[in-house]
């Protein structure tokens, strides 16, 4: 089986790229990314199980990986959860499915995203991971519009091996995940504020 074509331009572009930038002695120190972790909250999955079902599915379309039930770690009597609920699902990638999942996420779902005007470079945390959220699963080549009961959100975590944001910023962007530019945001929030 051939390499994914992401991997291949991590190797062969962002690495070098990174280490040029950086000033790194070591391949070693080049940031890269770790994992992908998709997650599909649902409120009412303990009442609706066609409900959790359906994200069950879907989720495994678009990954190609079978998704965890992700349960109540407790009792929240406002929303009448008890420890142990079902609240949603989700997947993590690793390895060739997760940059197969980078490509298709760059190449074909956020591009048919309606009003995309690419995503926010303020979703850093801190410690060099990334993480961002998709308002309708339909983004996706591999959902049927047809067969979806109701559209469903979901949060895309992207965890590197960078040690901080600026890193994690610049293999995101050579990987060729669209974040805005920082420096053209700040200007227009100094425009409006």
């Amino acid at each position: 089986m051939n390499a994914p074509n992401y991997k291949k331009k991590y190797l062969d572009e962002v690495r070098p790229h990174l280490m040029k930038k950086f000033d790194f002695t070591s391949i070693m120190q080049v940031p890269k990314v770790e994992k992908i972790t998709l997650n599909i909250g649902l409120g009412d999955a303990k009442n609706n199980k066609k409900a959790l079902q359906s994200a069950l599915d879907e989720l495994m379309l678009i990954t190609g990986q079978k998704p965890v039930i992700t349960k109540a770690k407790k009792d929240v009597s406002n929303f009448k959860i008890r420890k142990g609920f079902p609240v949603g699902c989700k997947v993590t990638l690793r390895k060739d499915f997760m940059y197969e999942f980078l490509e298709r996420l760059c190449a074909v779902a956020l591009p048919r995203t309606r009003d995309f005007r690419g995503l926010s470079f303020k979703s850093f945390d801190g410690m060099g991971n990334y993480s961002f959220g998709i308002k309708e699963q339909i983004v996706f080549a591999e959902i049927d519009y047809d067969k979806v009961d109701s559209l469903r959100g979901m949060d895309v975590i992207i965890t590197t091996s960078a040690s901080n944001d600026d890193e994690c910023y610049e293999l995101l962007r050579a990987m060729g995940l669209p974040i805005r530019e920082k420096r053209a945001a700040n200007k227009t929030e100094e425009e409006n504020g």
